[in-house]
């Protein structure tokens, strides 16, 4: 394996994106592939053993590009099958899930919202990640499909759509100090949600921790590409949403400007 190798980033469809500007705003001389699975979007109403499929699937494509590391940009599919795939590949492979103890650890008796996929909110991983912090803090689960739907659907710029959706979230989640914004495709809401919020209320996502973890494994395996062009290649199961992934990753670029 060799660290001009590139690096791996998948979704169930384009909320990953704001994984991979993460990666590339951090990293920007890795190479990186980005797999879109929009085909079989959204993960989130799927079958634990149609998302594995999908996952594998993906997995194997990368192996053939010569990955040299898998980032599964999706709390979803993280929650389904991650340690099945790190078992059958021999790469490092990173998952994510809501950044709950980030949430936790701003100070005692805290109330948060999670916003999430339905999937990911009722499965055992989540379950465990919960217990651990559900004695001393009042968590609230909060499934948001719609949000998913907005983004992959191209609708952002509708504006009447997007408050209506967090709106409802918003009143669904209660009295809180921070929400968890535990899908990937969330953070594309991150501003819009912020201006509709106090101060007060912190929005919390796992895209730069993702990242800095990313860097980390790297420099420990001694695989950081530190002379490369830093070159993004698009795939999706839909090839036509490769203009949209563009401008979505665009999004993401001038948010950080």
């Amino acid at each position: 394996m060799r660290a001009e190798s590139p690096i791996g980033v998948f979704d169930s469809g384009l909320g990953g994106i704001s994984v991979l500007s993460a990666i590339h705003q951090l990293l920007p001389q890795e190479d990186l592939i980005y797999i879109g699975d929009s085909k079989y979007n959204p993960y989130g109403t799927k079958s634990k053993e149609e998302i594995t499929n999908r996952c594998i699937a993906i997995c194997d494509q990368f192996i053939k590009l010569g990955v040299k590391m898998i980032v599964i940009a999706c709390n979803t599919a993280t929650s389904a099958c991650v340690p099945l795939l790190r078992k059958k590949y021999d790469v490092e492979i990173i998952g994510m899930e809501p950044a709950l103890k980030v949430a936790c650890d701003r100070g005692p008796n805290q109330h948060v919202a999670v916003w999430a996929t339905d999937f990911t909110l009722r499965e055992k991983k989540f379950a465990a990640l919960m217990h651990r912090f559900d004695q001393n803090y009042d968590i609230y689960k909060v499934p948001c499909p719609q949000l998913v739907r907005i983004v992959e659907e191209d609708d952002l710029e509708n504006k009447e759509r997007v408050d209506k959706a967090l709106q409802e979230y918003i009143e669904r989640s209660g009295p809180v100090d921070s929400i968890v914004l535990g899908c990937t495709h969330f953070v594309f809401f991150k501003q819009l949600l912020a201006n509709k919020l106090p101060d007060s209320i912190k929005l919390i996502d796992g895209n730069e921790g993702t990242a800095r973890h990313v860097k980390d494994l790297l420099q420990k395996r001694t695989l950081l590409n530190t002379t490369g062009a830093g070159s993004i290649s698009w795939i999706n199961t839909l090839p036509e949403k490769v203009e949209l992934s563009k401008r979505l990753f665009n999004y993401m670029e001038d948010s950080v400007k």
